[in-house]
């Protein structure tokens, strides 16, 4: 006698059935979701890095797409828009931008929360938006000190031009983040 257990998906990625094809398409599709995001971009008048939708779309998508996957798809975004493609934010491309830390940051960001998203700090909406906060402090710890060398700034000032305008912002971004993601969850989960 044999009996079928049901083995539960590490991601939400892993709920879509298929292979390597699959998992070309979400790659590709984490990308370009990114890129689509970075174009909804506000200029601030008192600094150098715009006002966009990009790291709710990276933590979002990484938190999909676990670790190997949101490495990929983060690294063809940055790759692909340091050669030339223009979907950083507002349509740039290459690196010298002031923000080009921040899109370095969302490698960084893959990793952490690719990583904690496969052990299960998505499904709830305490846990998504902790790992949500440690997202956004990953691309922080990159974009910051990149934003300071290219911009020739102190610490203070790149966190005041940097990081404080954007706060309200991400702490909205997070908490949509940590009620669609769970629910997303709850939805797979039931139809198991």
């Amino acid at each position: 006698m044999s009996s079928i257990t049901s083995v539960s998906p590490r991601t939400l990625a892993d709920a879509i059935p298929g292979g390597l094809a699959r998992n070309v398409a979400l790659v590709l599709g984490g990308a370009g979701f990114v890129g689509i995001a970075a174009q909804l971009a506000v200029p601030l008048p008192f600094t150098p890095v715009p006002l966009t939708l990009q790291t709710f779309a990276v933590l979002l998508t990484v938190s999909v797409l676990g670790s190997r996957r949101g490495l990929l798809s983060m690294g063809l975004y940055l790759v692909a828009g340091a050669a030339g493609v223009p979907w950083f934010a507002g349509g740039s491309s290459g690196f010298t931008s002031a923000s080009f830390g921040y899109i370095v940051g969302f490698v960084l960001a893959a990793l952490v929360v690719g990583h904690l998203a496969a052990r299960g700090a998505d499904r709830t909406p305490l846990k998504a938006a902790g790992l949500m906060v440690l997202g956004n402090l990953a691309i922080y710890a990159v974009g910051v000190p990149w934003l300071m060398v290219i911009a020739h700034l102190s610490l203070p000032t790149a966190l005041a031009l940097g990081v404080v305008p954007f706060l309200i912002g991400d702490a909205i971004k997070i908490a949509v983040a940590a009620g669609v993601l769970p629910a997303a969850w709850k939805v797979i989960n039931s139809r198991r």
